[in-house]
């Protein structure tokens, strides 16, 4: 069996980078790695995001940003050995931990992680597909993969043996040959329900490395001390400071694993985006989504740059091993400027252009068969009826709701969840525009649905919706030039001419909350609650000459413009947690 030794050379500790390719644009891929190889790794090291791969049962996509086959080759071509990390659950701060939104589509308790004949006949199916694209990278077939994970920090979340001895058999049975490993909190428990005989096991941490080596030694004596999540930042939520790290403790903790002979995984070593709707949430007595920007305080940045901890690693890892890649030349910047957005069309106007399904029920997102976004659920209340609260039940994870087109309120879970209303005449338009803000990534709450699970005035359960889903990955049928004059949230676009492309930065004063696309492409989310008040737009989306913007607000501007930046601003800091 080829394996670590046979890349790197006998004797070298493996020093890797996470990057995820779905972080960063395909254009982007040689450059991020040709940084990391010039600090100094000699492997890169991503996760797979099944539910970017199969949003829909059974329709793959491995092309753009889903490539991951031209990902490898890159990392290849940039000297670097790979690691996968196919899950199926990742974690990652990303939507569902990676899980597709489907697996609960038709029962919302349905067992993910485990034994379960239904979960691991939808796990096969997609191991099936994915498995051989990773078999004809190994390092056994000319390739550079040199190891592949079981599971994720399975020891966090379940304890079924079974159901990893399955993975590892399907694994296996697709002809990956290069070793296989776990990886888990070095908690005594993690590693008892996360590691399985005959895989090796590996640790996560941020802090204390001979603590965390002892006790995977005290479980697995014959393994290699390797931190497969070297925890050198951190990542944000909405409404929390931004996450940094003393570069030279980071740096510092960095040498002492080498220097005791580790093999050490930099999670994250490339900082990269959570375009679109993909950012997951974490679930510690309240919600907590996740920003935008995967920046992660990484020694590369976001927009790739290398950081003071970059070149602190590169003097740690030159100590360790030899050094031979130059750094890259790094990608020039659009000049500052403002873009006025003169066109605007109200959401209610896209949303009466498409058909709505129908139920005596508010649908589930994933009924609907949508896995983000917005959907916009309508019902037509009879009165009269005097004012009474009316309940949100299962909110998930925030709502517009409005009367007769008339916004009345702002709802979110695990705060303000009804409103009073009444209506005087007969009849009222009741709308409530729910937008997922991220499924939970991580604990008991992972496969949480989206949307409205009931609609209550005061104590009667109302009946007969129409829900209709916003996909806000392609908003290509926004009907430009309507001229109504709808409340509610809005689209509103504007032009801006490069000369020559590179990266900028989207700032939104006095905007409130939403989404902004560039070229038909979703940067992703901003919120002034921060910390983030930018958003990252990377040079491959623009096009010398004329590009359009387009900006989704769904509470309310007191700007009809927005500015192109040079620089990031991720917001007010506080140390990163050393877990």
């Amino acid at each position: 069996m080829l394996g670590v030794d046979d890349f790197l050379g006998r004797g070298r500790p493996v020093v890797s980078g996470a990057m995820h390719y779905f972080r960063t644009l395909p254009e982007q891929w040689p450059h991020r790695l040709g940084l990391l190889a010039a600090m100094g790794a000699n492997c890169v090291e991503t996760y797979v995001p099944w539910n970017l791969h199969e949003r829909r049962r059974g329709h793959h996509d491995f092309t753009g940003i889903a490539d991951l086959e031209r990902f490898l080759t890159n990392a290849a071509d940039a000297g670097l050995a790979a690691i996968v990390r196919p899950g199926p659950y990742i974690c990652a701060e990303w939507e569902n931990g990676g899980l597709p939104a489907w697996l609960r589509a038709a029962d919302a308790t349905a067992p993910l992680r485990c034994e379960d004949p239904d979960y691991l006949a939808a796990v096969d199916a997609w191991f099936a597909v994915l498995l051989p694209r990773i078999a004809r990278h190994q390092v056994d077939r000319g390739g550079n993969v040199i190891a592949v994970q079981i599971e994720n920090e399975y020891g966090s979340y379940g304890s079924d043996e079974g159901y990893l001895r399955h993975l590892t058999g399907v694994t296996r049975a697709h002809d990956i040959t290069v070793p296989l490993f776990t990886s888990d909190g070095p908690e005594p428990s993690m590693l008892t329900g996360g590691t399985i005989d005959g895989v090796m096991a590996t640790v996560n941490f941020g802090s204390q490395p001979a603590e965390a080596f002892a006790a995977l030694e005290r479980r697995r004596p014959d393994d290699h001390p390797w931190c497969m999540e070297y925890w050198n930042g951190w990542f944000d939520h909405w409404g929390e400071p931004h996450h940094v790290r003393d570069a030279a403790d980071a740096a510092s903790t960095l040498d002492e694993m080498l220097s005791s002979g580790a093999s050490v995984n930099i999670y994250m070593a490339v900082g990269g985006t959570n375009f679109g709707c993909w950012s997951g949430a974490n679930h510690d007595g309240a919600f907590q989504p996740t920003v935008t920007s995967y920046d992660y305080d990484a020694p590369i940045s976001e927009h790739g740059v290398p950081t003071e901890k970059y070149h602190r690693y590169r003097d740690v890892i030159a100590g360790h091993l030899p050094i031979v890649s130059e750094l890259p030349e790094p990608t020039p910047v659009l000049p500052a400027s403002t873009v006025e957005l003169g066109e605007s069309v109200a959401l209610a106007d896209w949303a009466a252009t498409l058909t709505p399904s129908t139920g005596p029920m508010p649908s589930s997102f994933e009924e609907l068969g949508v896995d983000n976004g917005l959907v916009w659920y309508r019902h037509r209340l009879r009165g009269p009826r005097e004012a009474r609260p009316l309940t949100v039940d299962g909110l998930a994870d925030r709502a517009l709701v409005m009367l007769d087109g008339r916004p009345i309120a702002t709802l979110e879970r695990d705060g303000v969840t009804a409103v009073d209303i009444g209506v005087d005449g007969p009849e009222a338009t009741l709308d409530i525009v729910v937008e997922s803000m991220g499924r939970v990534n991580y604990g008991p709450l992972l496969g949480e649905r989206k949307g409205v699970a009931a609609v209550r005035h005061r104590l009667q359960t109302l009946h007969g919706w129409e829900c209709t889903p916003l996909p806000l990955d392609d908003i290509a049928g926004v009907p430009w030039g309507s001229t109504s004059a709808a409340a509610g949230p809005r689209f509103h676009r504007g032009v801006f001419d490069v000369d020559a492309v590179g990266d900028a930065f989207v700032a939104l004063p006095g905007w409130t909350k939403g989404y902004v696309w560039v070229n038909g492409f979703c940067l992703g989310r901003y919120w002034d609650r921060g910390p983030q008040s930018t958003l990252y737009l990377p040079w491959p989306l623009l096009r010398r000459g004329a590009n359009d913007i387009v900006v989704l607000e769904l509470d309310g501007t007191t700007s009809t413009s927005i500015d192109i930046r040079p620089t990031p601003e991720l917001g007010p800091t506080s140390a990163a947690p050393a877990i």
